[in-house]
């Protein structure tokens, strides 16, 4: 005759306790409250002592039932603990992993991550494209992609949130100190501006009104330029007035190398995604990826200056 399986009702037992009674617990466990309280009594008959005290009024656990919960909770952990070990065994990443990346963000900010895990996961193969065109991940067979702004193909993408991108209007002390400190959006005109754009197309700057509506301001820049690599590089030798991610100059204006521009005006933000195809089985690499970024850039983007 096998002897009784001293684990049986460990988890109905578990979660009497958590709900309180037997009703509730019935309830959460789907099952009636007299297959509950069966349950008990036969987890009581092997274990060959009384778990709660009952009135009609009241459960409680006895002496024995505290003891016994307290061994419970401990094994539970410990078996947690192996199931958590032994799937991060089985789940090494191996094979190509297809990643897209806005350049000057995917570059500072994303590609370290990534290199990261390539470091902790030899049998994985990156294959990062590095570029501000939308890539349709179907049409170019990408596993992920990191986007900055609004989601226009939602519909076929699933998204998580890594934060927002905000602009900061910047110079540095010296321009400032040579052709003053603008006080209104409407004095940027007389200034030199350094602005996102080609071919004397250029594009206009986004900033939030009192009531937190959107209003654009065309400005024409000394010098235009179609990187914001290269336009922090023109900010940062004084060459005018920039508006630029948050993300790639907050250390400088930490250091005191840039200065912040009419810094009561508020800017429009854009959202920061990890997305991946809708109909695509999320693979333990991708992830393992987007885990990562979101501890990385949620619920601080590691860019935030901290105040003093």
């Amino acid at each position: 005759m096998n002897a009784p399986d001293p684990f049986r009702g460990i988890s109905i037992f578990l979660e009497v306790i958590e709900a309180g009674s037997f009703t509730v617990a019935a309830e959460r466990l789907d099952m009636s409250k007299s297959g509950v309280a069966k349950s008990i009594s036969r987890l009581e008959t092997t274990l060959g002592t009384r778990l709660f005290h009952r009135t009609t009024r009241s459960l409680t656990l006895t002496d024995e039932g505290t003891r016994f919960s307290e061994g419970c909770r401990r094994s539970l952990k410990e078996l947690k603990q192996a199931q958590t070990q032994l799937l991060a065994q089985q789940q090494e990443l191996s094979g190509r992993l297809r990643v897209t990346l806005p350049m000057v963000l995917g570059k500072k900010w994303v590609l370290p991550a990534l290199l990261e895990i390539a470091q902790r996961h030899p049998a994985l193969e990156l294959d990062i494209n590095l570029t501000d065109r939308l890539v349709d991940l179907v049409e170019e067979g990408v596993d992920l992609a990191i986007r900055i702004g609004p989601l226009h193909d939602s519909a076929t993408l699933i998204a998580k949130p890594l934060g927002v991108q905000r602009a900061v209007l910047c110079a540095t002390p010296e321009y400032l100190e040579r052709h003053g400190q603008p006080q209104t959006l409407d004095e940027l005109h007389s200034h030199a501006c350094i602005t996102f754009g080609s071919g004397g197309q250029s594009r206009s700057w986004h900033f939030l009104d009192e009531g937190g509506h959107s209003h654009s301001l065309a400005i024409r820049g000394r010098i235009g330029l179609n990187d914001s690599g290269a336009i922090l590089v023109a900010t940062l030798a004084g060459f005018g007035i920039a508006l630029i991610a948050d993300w790639l100059v907050n250390e400088h204006l930490k250091a005191g190398r840039l200065a912040v521009v009419l810094p009561d005006v508020r800017t429009v933000g854009f959202p920061i995604h990890a997305v991946w195809q809708r109909n695509q089985l999320l693979s333990p690499k991708v992830r393992h990826v987007v885990d990562l970024l979101a501890e990385r850039f949620v619920p601080e983007q590691p860019w935030e200056v901290k105040s003093a």
